[in-house]
């Protein structure tokens, strides 16, 4: 009701003006700059997943891909041929993580409380994650947008494709690029309606990948602050609505965005996913710590031989 209560899950975003495409590549430098200062914020205090033992034992060779330290090559290997080669360990072998952050109008939304509008909260999440998963040796990919890579620049590269645009693009991604045992970690507000919400979870679900939510909500969408003669303009539709006295609303607002939490927490729980709340007030570092943990919980478990 404060202007990001809106519904677009299944339909194309409205197509971005030359200005506003303009004004998210603008931004996108100095939040690639934040998301870096987080990521290492949280890997000073991770202690990490790679260990000794087992995990050391030769697993393949692959192509070495530009972006990755020189010191990687295995020059003996490469010495064979024209092309060169990169010594992989069992616990190397790179797993694909996907990512996706919902942009549409009603992720712009900021309060006076909020530390960051929630889509630059979204954009510092996903590309602070790259940034780590990428120097663990995991390919990290946009959904719909970008096919993964594996390289120490991930977080740059995912970067500059946002910067040119997202049109066409839905605030759930599609489907389609997901393969089986992948992660997909999804960042947005998921006010959507809740059925559009579960025909493209089940869409998920049915390509095999285990997914991780991120729900992004500013404060004043938690606490609902407002009284008296009020206007709410939906942020995907322009829509008005005025109330003349906004705190009669309130506990009917707050039932459904707690009913809402609960039937994500059910679904997730059912399918085997993760979810989390994060609020714009608090620092970026919390959800991303969490986020780091569960990933590389279920990805060092998969590769136990």
């Amino acid at each position: 009701m404060n202007g990001s209560a809106a519904s677009s899950a299944g339909r194309e975003r409205p197509n971005r003006s030359l200005g506003e495409a303009k004004t998210l590549a603008d931004r996108l430098p100095s939040l690639l700059v934040e998301a870096r200062h987080v990521a290492t914020t949280v890997l000073a205090g991770w202690h990490g997943r790679r260990r000794a033992g087992s995990g050391e034992t030769f697993w393949q060779f692959r192509p070495f891909v530009t972006g990755e330290a020189p010191g990687r090559i295995d020059w003996r290997r490469s010495a064979h041929d024209d092309h060169l080669y990169v010594r992989e360990r069992e616990w190397e072998a790179a797993h694909t993580v996907w990512l996706a952050a919902d942009l549409s109008a009603s992720m712009e939304f900021r309060s006076p409380l909020a530390l960051a509008a929630k889509a630059d909260r979204a954009l510092v999440l996903l590309l602070a994650l790259a940034e780590m998963l990428s120097e663990a040796g995991e390919r990290i990919g946009l959904l719909g947008l970008a096919d993964p890579v594996l390289a120490r620049n991930a977080a740059e590269r995912l970067a500059l494709t946002l910067s040119y645009g997202t049109d066409g693009a839905t605030a759930l991604p599609d489907a389609r690029r997901l393969t089986r045992f992948s992660d997909l970690v999804v960042i947005g507000d998921f006010l959507d309606p809740m059925d559009e919400i579960e025909r493209r979870f089940g869409e998920f679900a049915r390509a095999g990948a285990t997914v991780h939510l991120v729900e992004i909500r500013d404060p004043y969408e938690e606490t609902f602050p407002y009284a008296g003669r009020t206007e709410f303009r939906d942020a995907e539709s322009g829509a008005i609505y005025t109330a003349g006295r906004a705190e009669r609303i309130a506990e009917a607002y707050l039932r459904q965005i707690a009913a809402r939490r609960e039937h994500l927490t059910a679904l997730c729980r059912r399918l085997g996913w993760t979810y989390l709340v994060h609020r714009t007030d608090h620092p970026a570092t919390e959800p991303l710590l969490a986020l780091h943990r569960r990933l590389a919980e279920r990805i060092g478990a998969g590769r136990v031989t």
